[in-house]
């Protein structure tokens, strides 16, 4: 399971976002190879973000956009993922963030529509999934020919869609960066979530892994199979992780940051690998916080590197997004892609889907992210219909409503997910 003899080191860190600019979501009038650069007389459905902020920054609109260029495909997307870094892309909590207006989204499953010039691997109404740099939450998706992978036998869209964040994050945050091997014990947080049920899943392939994994209790009864020791988010689980592993753990997989960072370089066993992939905790209300950011980064900077060598001890950064605009990651992905696909097929791995919204659900099923209600991956499918609010539906604690007043009534509902 580990990675290739000869392939180059992940050696990014956390947030090196090196202006990755998102494909435009583009529509197309006929299904056909073309020659690019032209433009469509067709408008499709988006999730836009028109600015950063509150979840009132999301509209969804009709867009006009170009056909696929040279080397991409043009999707049908069928249903597409959110993930916790489309909230902070929201909230502009991010270093280099993108420029608005633009349709948010990494990830996504459909048909393909259309190809640009010169590709040739793939067929007109083939089933495909694919990552990107934003653009994906929309009915039609531009995405580079590299990106995207065939839906494997039996695999659902649903499951397409949910699929290529999560487990290539998980991965490579264990095999290619962690090393992970027979016997070795694993740290990770927020173990309710896509990333997190997809490492349980990852470690359970290699014999004599112990998986420890922090959860807010409430998901505890929901995840507890994938994890042979949990505990609580709130509780001191450096504690509760020696008294089971005195020496520590080899590897903790940090998307939290901030204070956690010291936490689990203090966990790592001599040789062990403490990797940061993000910084949830950052997020703590409904529009950017420069306090918590400020904070999380001061309580990061304060690891000391010296102590680093002399403990024996190794700090690594992970994002996904820039390995995608990299030739050497991008075939990375397609290598980790391969190996991943084949273990679904084998039915040893499985997205785990929390629940699927329309479109013009976005604010709701953003808000239950923001929230940390979800148990796996959340997804939003352009062709469902959105539930009929009702009158005694409220969001007036949510951060929906909250922003100078901009949404109207109705905006200002609730509406319950579907739950896969």
């Amino acid at each position: 399971m580990a990675s290739e003899p000869g392939e180059p080191e992940t050696a990014l860190m956390i947030e090196e976002n090196k202006g990755c600019s998102g494909p435009m979501v583009v529509p197309a009038e006929e299904s056909q190879q073309v020659s690019g650069g032209g433009v469509v007389e067709r408008e499709a459905r988006a999730v836009v973000l028109t600015g950063f902020g509150a979840l009132s920054k999301l509209r969804v609109m009709k867009r006009s956009v170009p056909a696929p260029r040279r080397g991409e495909v043009l999707l049908c997307v069928k249903a597409c993922g959110m993930n916790f870094l489309d909230l902070m892309v929201r909230q502009g909590n991010m270093e280099n963030p993108p420029r608005t207006p633009i349709v948010p989204g990494f990830e996504c499953s459909g048909l393909v529509e259309m190809l640009g010039e010169g590709v040739e691997n793939f067929q007109v109404g083939e089933g495909v999934m694919a990552v990107m740099c934003y653009g994906a939450w929309a009915e039609l998706a531009c995405v580079p020919v590299e990106n995207v992978f065939p839906l494997p036998p039996g695999m659902s869209f649903t499951d397409g869609a949910a699929f290529p964040v999560s487990f290539l994050t998980a991965y490579l945050l264990l095999f290619d960066i962690g090393r992970l091997r027979e016997g070795m014990s694993v740290l990770v947080h927020s173990a309710g979530g896509g990333v997190g049920q997809a490492v349980a899943q990852l470690c359970a392939t290699v014999p004599g892994v112990t998986l420890f994994g922090t959860a807010s209790s409430s998901k505890h009864e929901a995840i507890r199979g994938s994890l042979l020791h949990l505990i609580d988010r709130n509780a001191d689980y450096v504690t509760e992780v020696k008294k089971i592993s005195p020496e520590g753990v080899d590897i903790v997989l940090d998307c939290l940051c901030g204070e956690h960072t010291a936490k689990g370089l203090s966990l790592l066993k001599p040789m062990g690998t403490c990797i940061l992939y993000g910084s949830s905790n950052m997020v703590t209300g409904e529009t950017k916080s420069f306090f918590s950011f400020a904070k999380s980064w001061w309580q990061v900077e304060k690891v000391n590197p010296l102590r680093l060598y002399e403990e024996n001890k190794c700090l690594a950064g992970f994002q996904l997004l820039p390995l995608l605009t990299r030739p050497d990651g991008a075939t990375r992905v397609r290598h980790t892609m391969a190996r991943l696909t084949h273990l679904y097929i084998k039915g040893v791995i499985r997205p785990r889907i929390d629940s699927v919204w329309a479109l013009e659900e976005v604010k709701e099923a953003m808000q239950r992210i923001h929230d940390r209600g979800n148990v796996g991956k959340i997804l939003l499918e352009p062709e469902k219909a959105p539930i009929p609010l009702m009158a005694s539906d409220s969001t007036d604690t949510s951060e929906a409503c909250d922003e100078e007043g901009e949404e109207d009534e109705s905006e200002c509902k609730e509406r319950e997910p579907f739950i896969h």
